[in-house]
């Protein structure tokens, strides 16, 4: 689906180092990591927003539609929900379908500023959602929202992730318990310059903190 070759990034100082990676149908992948190693430039990277990355450092990436949900929600304020969605390919009807599967059904015509955070993160996801991606990046998509709205954010994209089962993800998030819930995979980026130091598999329920004890443990023996 999408293979990364990524031989490093810098902002005046080494950010990125090597990332060689494969990413599949299906992954569900939370990437996690200290505060400022790199997770969001990695994710910029993997989404065809950094033009100092080469092509041929995402190879398949050009046959892929990738949905991104920032941190901030950007959606146009001067423009309702549903023109929102429309002007990424969504027409009516489908405009208000999405909005429906997000839990905003009836608020097409309401504009952004007019939404908490927690909806306005819904109605991004519904965008996300209107361009039918092979690829779901989300940014931290908690981050700032009370634990019941994380905790139905989180049942809404597990749902999604459920009823399409080919769609691949990759979560950035510094909670465990985020990945306990969405991932069959894990990423843990560190070190300077940042490179994956853990990719592989989930296992058994229960077992994600202790091992993002471990390695944060590491972190902190090494710096």
């Amino acid at each position: 689906m999408l293979e990364l070759r990524i031989a490093g990034r810098d902002f005046g100082q080494p950010v990125l180092g090597e990332i060689f990676a494969t990413i599949n149908q299906g992954d569900h992948i939370c990437l996690l990591g200290p505060s400022g190693i790199g997770k969001t430039t990695l994710l910029n990277a993997i989404a065809g927003l950094d033009q100092s990355v080469p092509d041929e450092a995402l190879i398949g990436r050009d046959k892929l539609r990738v949905g991104y949900l920032f941190q901030e929600h950007r959606l146009l304020p001067w423009r309702t929900l549903n023109a929102n969605l429309r002007l990424v390919g969504a027409n009516n009807d489908d405009a208000e379908k999405l909005l429906g599967q997000v839990g905003l059904s009836g608020y097409g015509h309401y504009l952004p500023d007019q939404l908490s955070l927690g909806m306005a993160r819904r109605a991004a996801l519904a965008r996300c959602l209107a361009v039918k991606p092979d690829l779901l990046l989300l940014d931290e998509p908690f981050a700032s929202l009370d634990p019941v709205m994380a905790g139905g954010l989180k049942k809404l994209i597990a749902d999604i992730l459920d009823g399409n089962p080919d769609m691949a993800m990759i979560c950035v998030t510094h909670d465990g318990g985020d990945a306990e819930v969405l991932a069959n995979r894990l990423w843990y980026l560190d070190g300077r310059p940042a490179r994956l130091q853990w990719d592989d598999a989930v296992g058994e329920a229960g077992l994600i903190n202790g091992l993002l004890g471990k390695l944060r443990g590491i972190d902190l023996a090494g710096s």
